[in-house]
C-alpha cells in the first residue's frame, strides 16, 4: 500500500480538504486499494477537532465526502508515508524540522498544479467561502497530477 500524507498548519482547512479530494479521485480511478492517504498539521492547535465547518461545507458542496480528526505531524510519519505534501513553504520548513532528514518524496502540493502562480496553497481560514472554493480548485488540480505522477512512478 502506497501512503500519502498532506500537511498544513492546523489540519482543519487545507490538508483535510486535500485528503478528501485525493481519496475521491483515487476512488474514481479505481486506485483506493493501492493508495491511501491521511493529513496532519504542524501545530497542536486543533488536535482531535473536525475540519473547519467551511471546509466541510465546501467539500460537500463539491460532492467530496470528508471525514477527519485533526492531528499533529510526528517523526513516525517519516517512515510511515511514502509521499509527504506540504501546503506552503512554512509548513515545508516545519515538517523538515520534525523529520530531521530529507524525505525521498517530500513536495509542496502546488508543485503538481500546472496553473500555479505560487507554490503555496493559501490558508483560507481568515477569509470567506470564496477562498475555500479557490483552495478546493487548486487542490483538485494538484491532486489529479499527483496521482498521475504516483501512478507513473509505481506502474499502477
Amino acid at each position: 500500500m502506497i501512503k500519502v500524507l498532506f500537511v498544513c498548519l492546523g489540519n482543519i482547512c487545507r490538508s483535510p480538504m486535500a485528503e478528501a479530494i485525493f481519496n475521491r479521485q483515487l476512488k474514481e480511478r479505481g486506485l483506493s486499494a493501492q493508495i491511501a492517504s491521511d493529513s496532519a498539521g504542524t501545530s497542536r492547535y486543533h488536535i482531535g477537532a473536525d475540519p473547519d465547518p467551511r471546509t466541510i461545507d465546501c467539500s460537500i458542496g463539491n460532492n467530496t465526502p470528508i471525514d477527519h480528526k485533526a492531528r499533529q505531524v510526528r517523526i513516525e510519519d517519516y517512515h510511515e508515508f511514502d509521499y509527504v505534501l506540504a501546503m506552503d513553504q512554512n509548513n515545508y520548513r516545519d515538517i523538515a524540522a520534525v523529520f530531521k532528514k530529507e524525505h525521498p518524496h517530500f513536495y509542496l502540493m502546488r508543485e503538481f498544479d500546472e496553473e500555479r502562480d505560487s507554490l503555496d496553497v493559501p490558508d483560507p481560514y481568515f477569509g470567506g467561502m470564496d477562498g475555500f472554493q479557490e483552495v478546493y480548485d487548486m487542490l483538485w488540480r494538484a491532486s489529479d497530477k499527483l496521482i498521475d505522477s504516483i501512478a507513473r512512478e509505481k506502474n499502477l
